[in-house]
């Protein structure tokens, strides 16, 4: 096996335990950082297509295979000898984050929308994003808390997240009047299989329970009106999807950390698409994205310097940066890009 192979699956697992994980899952981090410094699990790793490499795919499917929530030391005996069923699982399974908490995040945007909406997100995953106007949100500003419920009263789904501005606080839901998706392998919604490995997708740490508890309050939403996920890829659907919604309607186009999983080449066209999709189905169409920096250099380039952006999506409108907002939708500051 390469050499050059394994330093480069080392680098990885190292970048995403001091990126990505610290402050966020001190298990996740303590693993990561484990196996980066572990020859005989990254010669394992890179027996494997790459896809299958990655660690939010490996830890989970170990959880799923009954690993232990414990210190890398202790449980790297169970994954050597259960290696075979963990990557089983890996073969098996694909990661789909479905943060319900997210639609924190988008409500801002949202709310600035007059008149009808119809939503459709890209990289849909069971289509939890695609109702935001039926979650209640309880907004942490700086004086104080804005608690805002559904037209529809109260939400058995709680969502939860700190503003940097009052201004930040939506005065009002979004009129939805339509809703889809598109994802290169939906999830049903009312599979509980399915939904158990969402939960189980969740990273361990301070918040685990309260997100595993808000993701299947937010199935059971959206099981009572599955919405249309359409399989494909989203370069090559997009643009056909959104031509049936109805012409009534902004057309919302959204997603979140999706882009990240396409090259270059790639983004551009999808960059490129969403320019020119208005024209192309002949009606208004809103382009909101959360993705991190490095996606496209178009955007990175209006991000003004020493932004802190760790642990936080850049959120633009039609390509321009207008926020940042947490991974996880528990954070949203416009401070970097108010004028």
């Amino acid at each position: 096996m390469s050499t050059d192979r394994r330093d480069e699956i080392a680098a990885f697992y190292d970048d995403f335990g001091r990126r990505w994980a610290h402050g966020t899952s001190p298990l996740y981090e303590d693993w990561a950082l484990g196996i980066a410094r572990d020859p005989e699990v990254l010669t394992r790793l890179a027996a494997l297509p790459r896809p299958k490499q990655q660690p939010n795919l490996m830890f989970a499917a170990a959880r799923w295979e009954g690993a232990a929530l414990s210190p890398y030391h202790e449980v790297r005996p169970w994954l050597l000898e259960h290696w075979d069923r963990i990557v089983g699982t890996g073969a098996a399974r694909t990661v789909q984050t479905n943060e319900a908490n997210r639609c924190a995040t988008w409500l801002p945007p949202l709310s600035r929308i007059d008149g009808p909406v119809a939503l459709l997100e890209v990289g849909a995953a069971a289509g939890l994003c695609l109702f935001p106007d039926r979650y209640s949100v309880d907004y942490a500003t700086p004086a104080g808390r804005g608690r805002i419920d559904p037209p529809d009263g109260p939400s058995d789904v709680v969502l939860a997240c700190t503003v940097d501005d009052e201004a930040s606080v939506p005065a009002r839901y979004p009129d939805v009047v339509w809703r889809r998706g598109i994802d290169l392998d939906p999830i049903d919604v009312g599979d509980a299989d399915a939904v158990d490995w969402l939960a189980n997708l969740i990273w361990p740490g301070p918040d685990h329970d309260a997100r595993v508890a808000r993701l299947r309050a937010a199935a059971g939403i959206a099981a009572s009106d599955p919405p249309e996920i359409v399989r494909g890829d989203l370069l090559e659907r997009v643009t056909d999807v959104a031509s049936a919604a109805p012409p009534g309607a902004t057309l919302v186009v959204f997603h979140s950390a999706v882009l990240l999983y396409l090259d270059a080449a790639q983004r551009r066209r999808f960059a490129d698409i969403m320019g020119g999709l208005g024209d192309a189905i002949g009606r208004r169409v809103v382009w909101l994205s959360n993705e991190t920096m490095g996606t496209l250099e178009e955007i990175d380039a209006r991000v003004p310097q020493r932004t802190a952006t760790d642990h936080r999506f850049v959120q633009t409108w039609d390509a321009r940066p207008i926020a940042l907002a947490g991974q996880h939708g528990a954070v949203y500051e416009t401070a970097p890009f108010r004028r």
